[in-house]
């Protein structure tokens, strides 16, 4: 809180400037534009920030120390002094044995975390050889029918020494499985298993649709890895509460926060709902946001959600541990902000989006590479997206102080306006029955795809520069070296998920899946019968149609 003197002084002395220095000024050359505003146009940005426009902030209540709440300025008290953010570059590249030397690559070059990226139909819980795969196999991540699969991705790599995120949701309980799987058979004790599963369904009703079954058993699937992991692997991450894709939909900064926080206040009165203490699992959830162009404004979306996240755990759910009022991140750099037209621009967007994360205090990041709005990233442009990171980290200074943008009058403004905001959709949320009802009517979806609509007229018109598409363009850019998945490489996987088939013992298999059906109909925690079935060798497919049978599939209403 500032002095009433102080401020009254500082409100006469901005007048006399706005008269005296400001105007002739304006006068003379005017501004760029009649009004700026943040990048998704959700707050206006003045001309000038003074301790006027945060007047009523209280350092205790408001900000706080690091590793305390409100948790404004960081989760833990050291932040990247103590601990860099971990490098996690996202890779799944057509077959496992491709991945598999892609993350040794990045482990060579200084990647200290691993993020695993599945094609679509392991996404949707379709096997290589279902018609519904037919063009898909390994184009836009790996392709995992089986077990074997798996253990040719992580082939000499030891689980205990790194750290992997999987981005998978819908069958996240079947590839989570097959991790834990995976330490097993390495000996590694399942509570030394560190890494993050996305796990998060919410956000594919209304962003991505790779869902398979309604919400109702969806939410069960998940709460049941809650349990699991929380007895079995207490280092794991059971959830990666995802606002990246909402924002790659088209949202504001503001709808991110409170679409993505509106997520996990559903998933923890799931939990609660199906009998555990938020202390139990609480302290596993993470988060999962996008980095944008507009280096304040994300910034200020970080520091805004983490203080949001302690107050909503503390007073809705009344959560004693401190760890379950700690909201920590992921961020990866904006996939929807590369442009195909001149790539190398992407390098610079991506590095101001990492800077941004890095300032916001990001637990684990992914860079992107400048060719991924064209194909899969290259060799080259996976390494220079993973040297950005580096160079942020030992060279640049940001990580040498904790939230160094803390105090400045435009950021704490900036955050106050986005926690403000966020607040009021999230009250709109609860008025409309919470997170689960406002996506099942389409609300949710509708107003992500009102800011989309008019984001795209800006381009359109020119309002909104995009460098490189409509404006600044080139006649022609030069020969970009793209990563190709080889048609044949469907036939290949085909023929491994056969020969599995055949080596498989089928006997093994049937009572391993009638074991996950019976409990698909019961109460039991469905997580250790899929454990057993995919050491069976039990596929992707086998085990979802399993529990598509006892669950249904998911028809949307609109």
């Amino acid at each position: 809180m500032f002095d009433p003197d102080d401020l009254a002084t500082i409100r006469e002395g901005k007048r006399e400037w706005e008269e005296e220095t400001l105007a002739p000024t304006l006068d003379r050359f005017g501004e760029r534009r009649d009004t700026f505003a943040t990048d998704t146009g959700g707050q206006e940005v003045r001309r000038l920030y003074t301790p006027d426009d945060v007047a009523d902030l209280d350092y205790d209540e408001d900000l706080g120390f690091p590793g305390e709440a409100p948790y404004t300025r960081g989760v833990y008290s050291t932040m990247h002094r103590g601990r860099l953010w971990t490098m996690r570059q996202y890779a799944g590249m057509g077959t496992a044995a491709e991945t598999n030397e892609r993350f040794r690559y990045l482990i060579d070059q200084g990647s200290s975390g691993l993020s695993l990226a599945f094609d679509l139909p392991t996404q949707k819980g379709y096997d290589s050889d279902a018609g519904m795969a037919a063009g898909e196999v390994g184009k836009a991540g790996v392709a995992v029918d089986t077990l074997r699969d798996m253990e040719v991705v992580f082939d000499g790599i030891p689980l205990d020494e790194v750290s992997t995120s999987m981005t998978i949701n819908a069958p996240a309980a079947v590839l989570f499985a097959m991790y834990v799987a995976i330490g097993d058979r390495q000996g590694v004790p399942r509570e030394e298993l560190r890494g993050t599963i996305q796990n998060d369904i919410l956000k594919e009703y209304v962003a991505r649709n790779l869902y398979i079954y309604p919400p109702e058993p969806s939410m069960r699937l998940i709460t049941d890895v809650f349990e699991f992991c929380a007895a079995e692997t207490p280092s794991f991450n059971t959830i990666s509460i995802s606002g990246y894709h909402i924002r790659e939909a088209g949202s504001t900064a503001a709808q991110e926060i409170a679409f993505t926080l509106g997520n996990g206040i559903e998933y923890v009165e799931a939990a609660l709902d199906a009998g555990l203490a938020v202390d139990d699992f609480a302290p596993r959830l993470s988060f999962f946001f996008n980095a944008h162009n507009n280096v304040f404004e994300e910034a200020a979306k970080f520091r805004a959600a983490r203080r949001m996240w302690a107050q909503i755990v503390d007073e809705r759910f009344d959560a004693d541990d401190p760890k379950s009022k700690q909201l920590k991140f992921h961020a990866q750099t904006g996939g929807s902000t590369l442009t195909a037209q001149q790539v190398e621009n992407n390098v610079v967007r991506v590095a101001y989006q990492a800077l941004a994360a890095v300032l916001g205090g990001a637990q684990s990041l992914h860079t992107n590479g400048k060719d991924e709005a064209l194909s899969l990233p290259t060799e080259q442009s996976v390494r220079t997206a993973l040297r950005t990171q580096q160079i942020l980290a030992h060279e640049s200074g940001v990580a040498d102080t904790i939230d160094p943008l803390g105090g400045s009058y435009y950021v704490e403004s900036l955050t106050d306006d986005l926690e403000r905001e966020a607040f009021e959709i999230l009250a709109a949320v609860d008025r409309r029955g919470g997170m689960a009802e406002a996506i099942e009517s389409g609300w949710v979806k509708r107003r992500i795809q009102d800011v989309a609509f008019d984001r795209q007229e800006e381009i359109e018109s020119g309002e909104r520069v995009v460098v490189g598409v409509n404006r600044f363009e080139v006649d022609e850019d030069p020969h970009v070296d793209v990563e190709e998945v080889d048609e044949e490489r469907e036939a290949r996987q085909r023929e491994r998920l056969a020969g599995v088939k055949d080596d498989r013992d089928g006997e093994a298999v049937a009572a391993a899946l009638d074991a996950v059906a019976e409990a698909a109909a019961g109460d039991d925690n469905l997580v250790p019968p899929i454990v057993d079935a995919v050491k069976a060798y039990a596929t992707v497919g086998e085990i979802s149609d399993v529990l598509r049978e006892a669950f249904g599939e998911y028809r949307p209403k609109m």
